[in-house]
């Protein structure tokens, strides 16, 4: 009897240890980013050929100032290059490691947030918002508004704001600054702003106050692209009791040495921070400083929207960790299925353009596909002041752009997404 307790319980060690060993397995095989060991294939050579003929171009005809362009096939870097200039007529070369304001790709790591809290049992993507910030009870919806002295009456919402809808900017929130004209001067009006460059108050005090004013529309209703991410990052705070910039940094940035990522940079890295330009008149020129200064002050405000400065190598790391599954360098981050919830249309048959939305991405369609030949089930999304990126989970590409710059010309983001698939056999 004890020779077979004996073996049954030799025999769970093995079948235990083997398990250990092919979960360990299924970590450490994901790629990191390296740069290509082997010589480009004749494919990849045109592309880069292609690529350098393109950006030059940009910056060639005064359209752009420089910019730092990154693609990644299988974790392997097969383009990774700095073009132009930092500002124009500064004389500063771009470099690899300039520090962009990535403004709205701050979005995707707040949503990663979200879901880690998510797998530590803290919340479920259909709970009301309410049930974690009081004020967001009882939503308004607006009904009837008076532009000649931005008066409006409202009626009740038919449910509460889930944090799916956050997810998904579908929850009726619209945006301070760039959303629909009544929106933004009834925000105004209530002090909320668009969270980028306000350093001088708390995040708590804002979203807090947001919950006491209307939505745009009822909550499920359409996709608008609104302060949601801001919203959930206070959530992060409330669920994890760190401020969203503590949590970012140990559960995030720090594990994927992600070091030059800061919603406030330190001094030492100022000198990094690439300038915002801007064509006016015409003419491409520096933007104002005041407006653009917030990376470089001691502020307060950790938009989850729209906050974070990053150099394209960090970004790249990030969305390589997603590409991956949830792991990098033998680090898990997110479970494969929380990573599969992420990158999966959850707006039914809403639309974003002619492609979906899933948690804090936007999934390519069959339609978005045959726009630029990006595959279906891409997922993608871009800051304010120029920056882009999409992963391509069907090609095991990571591609970012990083422009800063408000207002750009000449489609180069598309047509940077079509010269990459000059390289796809």
């Amino acid at each position: 009897m004890k020779h077979v307790d004996l073996n049954k319980r030799l025999l769970n060690q093995i079948c235990f240890g083997w398990f250990l060993l092919l979960l360990q397995t299924s970590i450490t095989a994901q790629p990191t980013l390296t740069r290509a060991v082997t010589k480009a294939t004749e494919s990849q050579a045109r592309f880069q050929q292609r690529m350098d003929k393109l950006i030059n171009s940009y910056v060639d005809s005064g359209w752009i100032s420089g910019a730092v362009a990154l693609v990644a096939k299988d974790g392997r870097l097969v383009y990774e290059k700095a073009v132009g200039l930092a500002a124009p007529g500064s004389g500063d070369a771009m470099r690899v490691d300039n520090i962009f304001r990535i403004a709205s790709q701050t979005k995707a790591i707040t949503s990663v947030a979200i879901m880690m809290l998510f797998e530590d049992g803290k919340l479920l993507l259909d709970d009301p918002i309410s049930k974690y910030i009081p004020t967001f009870a009882k939503p308004a919806v607006v009904d009837q508004y008076n532009a000649a002295d931005t008066t409006y009456t409202t009626v009740p919402a038919k449910r509460e704001i889930t944090i799916r809808d956050l997810l998904t900017h579908t929850s009726g929130i619209d945006y301070a600054g760039i959303g629909s004209a009544k929106m933004r001067s009834i925000y105004a009006k209530a002090g909320i702003p668009s969270g980028i460059g306000d350093g001088t108050t708390m995040l708590k005090e804002k979203m807090v106050a947001l919950g006491k004013v209307p939505l745009v529309h009822q909550p499920g209703e359409r996709y608008t692209y609104g302060l949601n991410t801001d919203l959930l990052g206070y959530l992060v705070e409330v669920l994890s009791g760190m401020s969203l910039d503590q949590f970012f940094t140990e559960r995030i940035f720090r594990p994927l040495e992600m070091n030059d990522t800061y919603f406030y940079l330190p001094a030492d890295k100022h000198a990094r921070l690439v300038p915002v330009n801007a064509i006016v008149s015409g003419k491409l020129q520096s933007a104002p400083v005041q407006a653009t200064n917030y990376p470089r002050t001691r502020g307060m405000y950790y938009s989850g929207g729209a906050g974070l400065s990053s150099t394209i190598r960090d970004y790249a790391v990030f969305l390589q960790m997603m590409l991956n599954g949830g792991v990098y360098n033998n680090k898990r981050m997110l479970s494969k299925r929380s990573v599969e919830l992420m990158t999966t249309n959850q707006i039914g048959d809403l639309n974003v353009g002619v492609d979906k939305f899933g948690l804090g991405f936007q999934i390519t369609s069959e339609r978005g596909f045959a726009k630029l030949g990006v595959s279906k089930g891409s997922f993608a999304w871009g800051g304010y002041f120029g920056t882009t990126y999409w992963v391509d989970p069907a090609e095991k590409l990571v591609c970012l752009l990083f422009v800063q710059q408000m207002g750009l010309r000449g489609e180069v983001h598309d047509k940077f997404k079509a010269t990459v698939y000059t390289m796809v056999e």
